[in-house]
């Protein structure tokens, strides 16, 4: 189980290291392009993924942050219950460290601090960062990690 919440501790590390990086190099609002699909911009997200409830009044700020307590209790229950099942176990790990990264910054500041912003020509996909970076390769492992049981289980 320890490597697990390491595994998770690191992810809240960078995730952390990464928006104090951004903050103290950009004001608010400020892009640096770095590739033609690729910029980085400091914005703070008052919502959850992509902006959701983002002017919701200030109360999605603790709607959120009761939601990454609750999930985080129960990621820790199956981490230990299932602590032996690799893929599974740091699935749920990068779903921890992202959850409660981005539950720092809703506690500390009021808002998500975001600024990996990929776009194609005028098209731009929402911002996000290490968190949900760690969040989303989570739930990717969490669906292989699935078809892979379904398929040893069919054979």
């Amino acid at each position: 189980m320890r490597r697990w919440l390491v595994i998770a501790f690191l992810i809240i590390v960078l995730d952390q290291l990464s928006k104090v990086w951004i903050t103290n190099h950009f004001a608010y609002g400020e892009s640096l392009v770095v590739l033609s699909v690729f910029n980085l911009v400091l914005l703070h997200n008052t919502g959850a993924a992509f902006s959701f409830l983002h002017d919701a009044g200030g109360m999605q700020r603790w709607l959120f942050s009761f939601i990454a307590i609750a999930a985080s209790v129960w990621i820790i229950w199956l981490l230990r219950k299932h602590a032996a099942q690799t893929l599974f176990a740091l699935a749920l790990s990068l779903i921890l460290g992202g959850a409660l990264g981005n539950l720092i910054d809703r506690i500390v500041y009021g808002y998500v601090v975001d600024f990996l912003h990929f776009h194609w020509d005028e098209h731009y996909f929402p911002a996000f960062n290490v968190a949900d970076s760690a969040i989303t390769c989570g739930a990717l492992l969490m669906i292989l990690d699935s078809l892979k049981t379904q398929r040893n289980a069919n054979n």
